[in-house]
């Protein structure tokens, strides 16, 4: 939904946006860092004894592994022992891909693994593996791969349900506890999942193999070499970017907002290509310095720690997503 009121132009009115922008935002980060501060010493204090539940993610040295030791959902970490109980009980694997930073890991852990009916409900079905991606990448990288190729779009937590041998079915991202977003409550699918296991276990299985297929061709292609790439691809990928251009609030696409380095590679090279002065130069250089400069005064740099935030969660590049990413500052630096 857009904005009533237009963007204020005078100077004056800028810096005080600016400067409350920054209160609200420290005072975020400050909340929110004494909360998650507080909750980890807490549990770092509890004895493990006291806890309820303690899975085998207690042997574990990830520190993301660590955070689901004491939920109730029964988890493996990735290896020989889960595989071999999915293949001698026959069940489905549930996978679930994550990192320790990732807010939305977070979420759906607190949502959902820790919710004791929707554990008892996956423990049912499936036996569930949890996977740290910063210890794993390349486990990573080809179920990423297939989320993306079956929903187009990929992120963490990455949810993915696995044949016995490992083969994909189903993936996705997050999930909420019950249908909300515009996506199924994550019980649902788990119990449409297994119950398709127990009664139409075939189409599951050949829809594994067709796409294991697929994923060996993609990775066994490789990009043909000594051919120049074709300027009328390059004009086609410029419109196209420009179109999606965000005139008033700069950007590009609606919320959220990302930082976009490799576009602007993309738009500087664009315009050298074209020579700053022409129309296409000049409208290249210009959504790449207006952009950059609506990050540099918005919520989404930290003007107190330095560096940008993941994302905005708005249009207007006001409110941040709390997670700052390495690869992203030497990108945008």
């Amino acid at each position: 939904m857009k904005p009533t009121e237009s963007n204020p132009q005078p100077s004056s009115v800028l810096p005080f946006q600016i400067l409350l922008g920054t209160v609200v935002v420290t005072t975020c980060t400050l909340f929110l860092g004494f909360h998650f501060m507080k909750k980890a010493n807490a549990e770092a204090a509890a004895p493990e004894n006291s806890m309820i539940h303690t899975n085998r993610l207690a042997n574990e040295k990830s520190p993301y592994l660590l955070q689901h030791a004491h939920n109730p959902v029964d988890w493996y970490s990735w290896g020989e022992e889960a595989f071999e109980k999915a293949r001698s009980e026959n069940k489905m694997i549930f996978l679930s891909i994550g990192y320790s930073t990732c807010h939305w890991c977070h979420v759906m852990a607190h949502e959902s693994f820790e919710n004791e009916e929707i554990a008892k409900v996956m423990n049912e079905y499936f036996v569930c593996v949890k996977l740290d991606r910063e210890e794993r990448p390349d486990v990573d990288k080809i179920y990423m791969t297939f989320v993306q190729a079956t929903t187009g779009s990929g992120g963490w937590p990455m949810s993915v349900w696995l044949t016995p041998d490992l083969k994909p079915v189903v993936g996705g991202t997050y999930f909420p506890p019950e249908s909300k977003f515009g996506r199924p409550g994550f019980p649902d699918i788990c119990k449409q999942i297994g119950d398709a296991w127990k009664n139409d276990r075939q189409r599951l299985i050949d829809s594994g193999n067709d796409v294991v297929k697929k994923l060996r061709e993609v990775f066994a292609s490789k990009p043909s070499s000594g051919q120049k790439l074709d300027h009328s691809v390059l004009e086609k990928a410029y419109a196209r970017i420009a179109s999606q251009y965000d005139e008033e609030n700069k950007g590009f696409g609606a919320a959220p907002k990302f930082p976009r380095p490799v576009t602007f590679n993309f738009l500087l090279r664009h315009m050298y290509r074209k020579g700053k002065t022409s129309p296409e130069g000049a409208e290249a250089l210009s959504m790449t310095l207006e952009t950059l400069d609506v990050m540099a005064k918005g919520g989404i740099r930290d003007h107190l720690g330095g560096g940008f935030h993941r994302y905005a969660v708005d249009q207007h590049w006001h409110v941040p997503h709390f997670e700052k990413m390495l690869y992203d500052q030497a990108m945008i630096s």
